[in-house]
């Protein structure tokens, strides 16, 4: 993986957290797919495109506000790039905030990322990555 690639997906999430989910789509390709695993999401799914995007934060900012998420480092897999990270949020009517850690393993192709997808354990994102990178290679 490139830096340029690691500076790209830094930058996107900080546009996320500037401006919200609009501001990261000029950082991600329309055809991006993102998969939500089960044991992170009340309702896992893949979201594809801008719209999936989209309806993913839509959903999720139906419950919650000051949505945060705040990446601890970026660990270069090979062609993907792990991102140990914290999603922060406070509930909507509860005010209550609540955290979540979270690994996610990002694909990057010409500049953009093309694909995301997310773990709750460590081992398994920085395994998954390797093996996606072993497969691809052939």
């Amino acid at each position: 993986m490139s830096q340029e690639d690691v500076d790209r997906l830094r930058a996107a999430y900080e546009a996320y957290n500037r401006r919200g989910v609009e501001a990261v789509f000029e950082l991600i390709d329309p055809d991006f797919e993102a998969e939500t695993a089960p044991e992170l999401s009340a309702e896992p799914d893949v979201y594809r495109g801008y719209e999936g995007i989209r309806r993913y934060f839509s959903s999720f900012e139906e419950v919650m506000e000051g949505i945060r998420f705040e990446p601890e480092e970026f660990i270069d897999a090979g062609d993907r790039i792990v991102v140990p990270f914290r999603l922060s949020a406070i509930g909507r009517g509860t005010g209550i905030r609540v955290e979540q850690r979270a690994f996610g393993v990002w694909t990057m192709r010409n500049g953009k990322a093309v694909g995301l997808k997310t773990y709750a354990d460590r081992a398994q994102a920085l395994e998954a990555a390797v093996f996606t990178s072993r497969t691809a290679l052939g």
